[in-house]
């Protein structure tokens, strides 16, 4: 049996409490922010300029970030036809030859986003210059690279995501499937004696 104590499993458990209270934020602060513009645009009869731009950020940094959670609880859409007439250790093999493809995709895609994000150093985010200026009297200045850069960590973690997937499934339908076939073997042998 697995321990499910050790180091690996309580940082898995950690990583999976910081993307989902992430998301949680993410999308409480997107209700609240579309809730003031609503608010303010029918009842104020004003608009906050900033909210949808802002909320757009929000939105896209939240899809990256559960992109793996996703496809680890296997909510991508998926055909199981012909894996499904594998045995488990044919379909772990298919599962490793297609996980090549996929990992070397998703980090090709990332280091262009990374590539694309650094050119947008010196372009400032204008939701938060806007709000910095309204607050302060100063723009806050943040790169709209941080925006960008979403892309690269989505798709390192969906990368990461997929790996441990097919280290997973290496256990459960390879070295576990190995004991039953050796303990079906040393049954019907000794009823055979």
């Amino acid at each position: 049996m697995q321990d499910r104590t050790g180091p690996l499993a309580r940082f898995v458990a950690g990583y999976v409490w910081l993307v989902r209270t992430l998301a949680g934020v993410s999308m409480l602060l997107i209700v609240a922010i579309m809730l003031a513009q609503v608010f303010w645009r029918y009842i104020l009869g004003g608009s906050l300029i900033w909210a949808e731009e802002l909320c757009r950020y929000l939105l896209i940094w939240q899809t990256f970030l559960v992109l793996g959670l996703a496809f680890s609880k296997g909510e991508f859409v998926a055909l199981e036809f012909v894996p499904s007439l594998l045995s488990p250790r044919l379909r772990w093999l298919l599962k490793a030859v297609m996980a090549v493809p996929i990992v070397l995709f998703l980090g090709l895609m990332a280091w262009y986003g990374w590539d694309f994000a650094s050119r947008f150093d010196r372009q400032t985010i204008p939701a938060l210059d806007f709000i910095g200026t309204a607050l302060s009297g100063e723009a806050l200045g943040l790169s709209i690279r941080w925006v960008y850069v979403s892309v690269t960590v989505g798709l390192a973690l969906l990368a990461l995501h997929v790996l441990g997937d097919l280290a997973v499934s290496f256990r459960r339908q390879v070295v576990d499937n190995l004991e039953d076939t050796a303990s079906d073997a040393d049954r019907t042998s000794a009823g055979t004696t």
